[in-house]
């Protein structure tokens, strides 16, 4: 006889995909003129695209958050399934993982449209990198704040 429950895990499993973004965020000033950045990249380190995002004028954390959720949406859009989250901001690693608070008003509608974006995964984690690592998705970040728009 067969499992009630195999036709139905046969037929929902979905085709896993893994990747990884590194994302950044900056202000010249805090607050100052703002910008953002990410890179996704498959397994085997080739890059799959780019995105920047110009903020006007905020502070780094929400630009940093900026970059998390346009790198999240990225990842999405190439249907990525099990992401690793790498970026310089220890304070939104920690906060993304639950082990702070999000105290500021102003970023906790950033944390939580990028909380309800990682549901969309498998699998998402969070990896603090020093910023010497981060340099592609830092000259983003720079290229969306040159460009002011």
């Amino acid at each position: 006889m067969n499992n009630l429950f195999s036709t139905i895990e046969k037929t929902t499993k979905i085709p896993r995909k893994n990747g990884f973004i590194f994302t950044d965020g900056g202000s010249r000033g805090n607050p100052g003129i703002a910008g953002c950045g990410a890179v996704l990249y498959d397994v085997d380190k080739n890059k799959i695209d780019t995105t920047t995002e110009f903020c006007g004028r905020q502070t780094n954390n929400f630009a940093e958050y900026r970059g998390l959720i346009i790198g999240l949406e990225l990842a999405l859009k190439n249907e990525i399934t099990d992401l690793i989250v790498y970026m310089d901001s220890k304070l939104i690693i920690e906060q993304m993982k639950g082990n702070f608070k999000v105290k500021n008003a102003g970023l906790k509608p950033l944390f939580e449209n990028a909380k309800n974006i990682c549901d969309n995964f498998v699998k998402v984690s969070f990896t603090h990198v020093h910023r010497e690592k981060n340099k592609v998705a830092d000259e983003l970040a720079n290229q969306a704040m040159d460009s002011g728009k």
